[in-house]
C-alpha cells in the first residue's frame, strides 16, 4: 500500500515537472515569436512617456516565495507619490483602494497604458516569468505581500501552486467581483485543477480579453 502511494506521488511529481518543462519552452517560442510585437509596444511607451518600459513589481509565488513579475509599464514614474496625493483628498478612492487594492479611475495610469491594461497586453511580458520558472499559463494570480491577510487561511492553498497568466478569476469578471469572490475563486482552482480545466480556462480567457469585462 505504502510503495502504492509513493508510486503515486513520485508519477504526480513528474507531471508536474513535465509540465513546467513544456510550459518554459512554450513560452520561450512565444515570446520569440511576438519579439517584433513587443517591440514595437515597447517603442511606443518609450516615445510618449520615456523609460523604462517594463516594470517589475515583487509578488509572492509558489511556496510563498517572493519573485519579481514582469509587466509593460502603464504607469508614470512617480506613481507612488500621484497615489498618495490622490488618496489623501478622495475618501471615495481610500475606500476602492483597501478592499480591492486598484483604482478605477487610476490617476497614476498613462494614455497608452490604459489601452494596455484594457486589452492586458501589459501582461505579456510575464511569459518571461513562465520562461523562468516563477509562472505558469494558468493559476491564481500573483499577489503583493499586502494581499496576504485577504487570503487567511487559504494563503496555504494559494502559494501551493504557481501563479499563473491567466486563472479562474480572470474569466469569472476580474475587478468585477470582490476579493472574498477572487480567494474563493482561487481556493476552488487549486481544488478542481487539471489538465482539462486548463485548457478551458486558457479558451475562455480569449473572450474574456476581448469583451474587456472586468478590466481596470
Amino acid at each position: 500500500m505504502r510503495n502504492a502511494v509513493l508510486s503515486s506521488g513520485l508519477r504526480s511529481i513528474g507531471n508536474v515537472s513535465r509540465k513546467h518543462i513544456i510550459e518554459k519552452w512554450l513560452a520561450i517560442a512565444l515570446l520569440l515569436m511576438f519579439a517584433p510585437f513587443l517591440a514595437a509596444i515597447a517603442a511606443c511607451i518609450a516615445l510618449t512617456d520615456g523609460a523604462p518600459v517594463l516594470y517589475r513589481h515583487r509578488r509572492v509565488g509558489f511556496g510563498g516565495r517572493d519573485f519579481y513579475c514582469f509587466k509593460f509599464r502603464t504607469m508614470t514614474v512617480n506613481g507612488d507619490t500621484l497615489l498618495r496625493e490622490h488618496l489623501q483628498s478622495d475618501y471615495a478612492a481610500v475606500e476602492e483602494w483597501r478592499a480591492t487594492r486598484k483604482l478605477r479611475n487610476d490617476p497614476r495610469v498613462t494614455r497608452i497604458g490604459r489601452f494596455l491594461r484594457r486589452t492586458s497586453l501589459d501582461e505579456i511580458p510575464q511569459l518571461i516569468n513562465i520562461a523562468r520558472g516563477e509562472m505558469s499559463f494558468v493559476g491564481p494570480r500573483p499577489i503583493v505581500q499586502a494581499e496576504i491577510a485577504k487570503y487567511g487561511q487559504h494563503f496555504p492553498v494559494y502559494c501551493s501552486v504557481m501563479p499563473g497568466l491567466t486563472g479562474l478569476w480572470q474569466v469569472s469578471g476580474r475587478s468585477d467581483t470582490s476579493y472574498e469572490q477572487r480567494v474563493a475563486l482561487d481556493v476552488q482552482y487549486v481544488g478542481s485543477r487539471s489538465m482539462l480545466l486548463d485548457w478551458k480556462i486558457l479558451l475562455l480567457t480569449v473572450p474574456a480579453v476581448i469583451s474587456r469585462r472586468g478590466s481596470v
